[in-house]
């Protein structure tokens, strides 16, 4: 048996064709993400880069390090201690969840707010591509931030004398938002996926 011959779309009339188009609009907002990834990529080695300084006794890279992470002590550091090597590693690890929430962001929400990109094929087609859509992408989004959120509290916790108790607790009570707000989201989202599959 042929395969059917698949469906050529209708042509639009001129108003919604144009509304569907103003989709575009979005691109420059995607490619401004992507220099933002550079940015963050620029960051990134920049840090690793003294750390690596550090290691090697550069007392120059030592106090960027020690002045980028907010690290503050009544002893002067003249070499790398645990605290701040877990510190840097930290902020390393911060970095590349942000820069995997922003593939999230302009891979994702291309996909789904803008035009397809014909992946299915592709050997390196992100597992979670598949299958996106704004609820999917809303829940992933909460979970990414949730780990950034993480990640920053453990940093103030491990740095807490140089911080106030206010702030503690406010971070604190900021990140137990997030968490809420993250299982809102799943809820919600879950609650609507049933309520589709029964009406059908």
């Amino acid at each position: 048996m042929a395969d059917p011959k698949p469906k050529t779309p209708h042509a639009l009339r001129p108003v919604p064709r144009f509304i569907f188009a103003s989709r575009w609009l979005q691109l420059p907002l995607y490619i401004g993400l992507i220099v933002a990834q550079g940015v963050y990529v620029f960051h990134f080695l920049v840090e690793l880069m003294h750390l690596v300084e550090a290691v090697f006794g550069s007392q120059t890279a030592l106090q960027a390090l020690v002045s980028s992470i907010g690290y503050k002590t009544d002893v002067a550091i003249t070499s790398l201690n645990e605290t701040v090597i877990m510190l840097v590693v930290l902020a390393l690890i911060d970095v590349v969840m942000i820069s995997n929430l922003l593939i999230m962001v302009i891979v994702g929400g291309y996909e789904t707010f803008v035009s397809r990109m014909n992946l299915e094929d592709h050997p390196d087609q992100p597992e979670w591509l598949s299958h996106v859509n704004a609820s999917v992408l809303k829940v992933k989004l909460a979970t990414a931030i949730i780990g950034i959120s993480s990640i920053h509290l453990l940093k103030t916790f491990i740095n807490a004398a140089n911080y106030d108790l206010k702030v503690l607790m406010w971070q604190t009570i900021i990140h137990i938002v997030f968490l809420l707000s993250a299982l809102a989201i799943a809820y919600t989202d879950k609650l609507m996926v049933r309520d589709g599959s029964a009406e059908h």
